[in-house]
C-alpha cells in the first residue's frame, strides 16, 4: 500500500476540537450514520459523495448531532458497495478526492461535529494489490496474508462454513489449486490476521487515518476477524427451519467470535490511545448480551462501544423492551459505557418495523436511555423501507439469496431533502429509487412542521444536550405495566412510553408526581402538570421534569 502525501504529519488535517473535562464526547454525544451513496449527490450522477456531505453539515449542526459515522468511501469495485476495499488509504473517485475528505473533516470540526470512519478489517476486495499478489502463486510472500487451504479429500471445500451472502465460504482458485476463505462474497477474501505482516499492514490503515485527524472508527464485521485455528466444521443449528436465511443453517461456532479477536482489539485500542484519549473505537458485533459485553475488555484494552443491536430484534412491547434494558445494564462491566441502536444500513428501517406512530416513541426511547445513541440517516424523517423493483435491485445479498427478503436496498434509499424531481438529493437519476412519499416526507417540509417527527428529534436532541441527567445520569426503576414502559433518569426526569396503539393510564413513580410534562411525542402537551395516574394517548411518550428537577 502506497503512502499518501501528508500522511506522516499527525492530525494536521482538520484538527479535532479540544476535549472538555468529564465524560468523553462519545459518552455525552449522539452519533449519526451516513450512508454516503444516499446522503447527497453533488455531481448529478445519482450517487452521493463527500462534497455532498459537506453541503449538508449545517443541517446536521441544526439537528443537533455530535458526530457522523460515514460508511466506506474508499476505492472499490463496488461488489458490496464499498465494503470490498481495494485501497484502504484513498477516496474512490465516485465519492471525491482526498482533498474533499480533508475539507469534510475540517468543516465538520469547525461545526464541532466529530468524524468516525468505517474500518473494514475482516476482508479486502479481490482486486486489492495484496490479494492479487497473494493469488499469483503459492510461493508469493503475501500468500498467507489471506486464508488458503487445500481441497478436502473429495475435492470440495476445506470445511462446511457458509458465506453470509449465500453459498460456501470457500472459493477454488483453479490456477493455484487451493481454496480461499470469504465470510461474505467471493470478491471479499478474508485477511489472515494471524500473519504478522498482514496484521501490521491492517493496523497501519488505522494509523494512516488517525494521522489525518479522524476521531474514531466503526470496525466492520468484527466477530468474523479471527477464525478457529483448526478450521473445524460448524455444527448444525437445531432451530433452523426450511425457508430461513441459509447462513443460519449452521451455528458459526468456529468461524466467528473467537478468543483471538480480543488481542486484536487490544492492538487497535493501543494505536488509537497513542493519538489521545478522545479517539473512539466502535465494533459491529451481532452477539448475545453476555458475549457482547466481553468486548469492552479489561483495564482499557477493549472497545469503547461494542454496538448494542438488541433493540433491532426485540419485539416492540413494554415487557420485552424492559427485559432487554435490564439485562444489558446488569451485564455491563464496571466503567463500561452503554450504547443503543435502532437502525442501520443492514436492517429494516424502524418506521417499517414498528409503524410510523411508534417510530416517534422509539425516537424518545433511543434519546432518553442511558448510553450513546446512534441514529441512522433519514430515521429522523420517519423514512420507511422503499420497495425496489426487480430491475432496480443493487444488493448482492438479494441477488444471491433471492425471495427471502434479505436485500438491504430498501433501507439504503436516498435522503429526500425537498419536494420535486430528485428530492434535492440529485439532479440526475438516483442510484436507488426515492420513496413514493418523498414530496411530503422531506427535510424542507418537515422542518417547517412544528409537530413533525423531525421537530421531535430536534427537540429531543436539544433536551438531551442541555441535560446532564439525560446525557450521563443513571437509569433506574425500569418498569413495564399495561403496555407502558417507564424509567427514571438521574433525579430529574421520568420517561413514560406507551408502546401500544391504545390509550393507557400509567401509575407514575412518586418522584414524578406534581412534576410537569416537558416534552411529548405528540408535541402538544408541554408544561401540563402530571397527576398520580397519567393518561397517555395511543403511541405517546412523555418526558416529565420532576418537582426537584432543574
Amino acid at each position: 500500500m502506497r503512502a499518501r502525501a501528508g500522511a506522516s504529519r499527525r492530525a494536521t488535517h482538520g484538527r479535532a476540537p479540544v476535549r472538555s473535562p468529564g465524560p468523553r464526547w462519545w459518552q455525552r454525544g449522539v452519533i449519526y450514520q451516513i450512508y454516503p451513496r444516499s446522503f447527497q449527490d453533488s455531481t448529478g450522477d445519482g450517487v452521493g459523495d463527500l462534497p455532498g456531505i459537506i453541503q449538508r453539515l449545517d443541517y446536521l449542526r441544526w439537528l443537533g448531532v455530535d458526530a457522523i459515522w460515514i460508511s466506506p468511501f474508499y476505492p472499490s469495485p463496488m461488489a458490496d458497495f464499498g465494503y470490498d476495499v481495494s485501497d484502504h488509504e484513498d477516496v474512490d473517485p465516485r465519492f471525491g478526492t482526498m482533498a474533499d475528505y480533508d475539507l469534510l473533516l475540517a468543516e465538520a470540526h469547525r461545526r464541532k461535529i466529530r468524524v468516525i470512519l468505517d474500518y473494514v478489517a475482516n476482508h479486502t476486495s479481490d482486486q486489492h494489490p495484496w490479494f492479487l499478489a497473494s493469488r499469483a502463486s503459492r510461493q508469493n510472500p503475501t500468500r498467507d496474508w489471506y486464508i488458503w487451504r487445500d481441497p478436502a479429500p473429495d475435492g470440495g471445500p476445506p470445511n462446511n462454513w457458509r458465506a453470509v451472502f449465500g453459498g460456501s465460504a470457500w472459493t477454488l482458485d483453479a490456477a493455484t489449486g487451493q481454496y480461499y476463505l470469504h465470510a461474505f462474497l467471493p470478491e471479499q477474501p478474508d485477511v489472515n490476521w494471524r500473519h504478522p505482516d498482514a496484521r501490521e499492514a491492517m493496523l497501519g490503515v488505522l494509523r494512516f487515518w488517525l494521522d489525518r485527524g479522524v476521531d474514531g472508527f466503526r470496525i466492520d464485521a468484527l466477530r468474523h476477524v479471527a477464525k478457529d485455528l483448526r478450521l473445524r466444521d460448524n455444527p448444525p443449528n437445531p432451530r433452523y427451519r426450511p425457508g430461513d436465511d441459509p447462513y443460519r443453517a449452521l451455528l458459526p461456532r468456529y468461524s466467528t467470535d473467537q478468543p483471538m479477536v480480543y488481542p486484536l482489539v487490544a492492538a487497535m485500542r493501543a494505536i488509537t490511545a497513542a493519538y489521545g484519549d478522545d479517539r473512539v473505537l466502535i465494533g459491529e458485533l451481532y452477539l448475545p448480551i453476555r458475549r457482547l459485553v466481553t468486548y469492552y475488555g479489561r483495564r482499557g484494552d477493549g472497545l469503547h462501544l461494542p454496538f448494542n443491536f438488541h433493540l433491532l430484534d426485540t419485539p416492540w412491547g413494554a415487557q420485552a423492551v424492559r427485559r432487554v434494558i435490564r439485562a444489558y445494564e446488569a451485564a455491563l462491566p464496571a466503567e463500561a459505557w452503554p450504547n443503543w441502536v435502532l437502525g442501520n444500513h443492514d436492517r429494516s428501517r424502524v418506521a417499517t418495523r414498528i409503524g410510523a406512530a411508534q417510530a416517534r416513541v422509539a425516537a424518545m426511547l433511543l434519546l432518553t436511555l442511558r448510553g450513546t445513541p446512534t441514529l441512522y440517516y433519514g430515521d429522523e424523517l420517519g423514512m420507511a423501507n422503499v420497495p425496489i423493483p426487480r430491475d432496480r435491485v443493487q444488493d448482492p445479498f438479494e441477488m444471491n439469496v433471492p425471495g427471502k427478503g434479505l436485500g438491504r436496498d430498501p433501507e439504503r434509499t436516498p435522503m429526500p431533502w425537498e419536494p420535486g424531481p430528485g428530492a434535492g438529493f440529485t439532479s440526475g437519476d438516483p442510484w436507488l429509487p426515492l420513496g413514493a412519499d418523498a414530496d411530503r416526507r422531506n427535510v424542507a417540509g418537515l422542518r417547517q412542521d412544528r409537530r413533525s417527527i423531525l421537530t421531535l428529534y430536534r427537540r429531543l436532541l436539544a433536551l438531551r444536550r442541555r441535560s446532564v441527567a439525560l446525557r450521563t445520569g443513571a437509569c433506574r426503576h425500569v418498569e413495564a405495566r399495561g403496555g407502558v414502559l417507564t424509567y427514571i433518569r438521574g433525579s430529574d426526569y421520568v420517561v413514560a412510553l406507551n408502546l401500544t396503539l391504545a390509550e393507557q393510564r400509567v401509575e407514575l413513580p412518586r418522584l414524578a408526581r406534581g412534576g410537569r410534562v416537558l416534552l411529548s411525542t405528540h408535541l402538544d402537551r408541554s408544561d401540563r402538570a402530571v397527576p398520580r395516574r397519567l393518561p397517555l394517548r395511543s403511541a405517546e411518550g412523555v418526558v416529565i421534569l420532576c418537582c426537584r428537577g432543574s
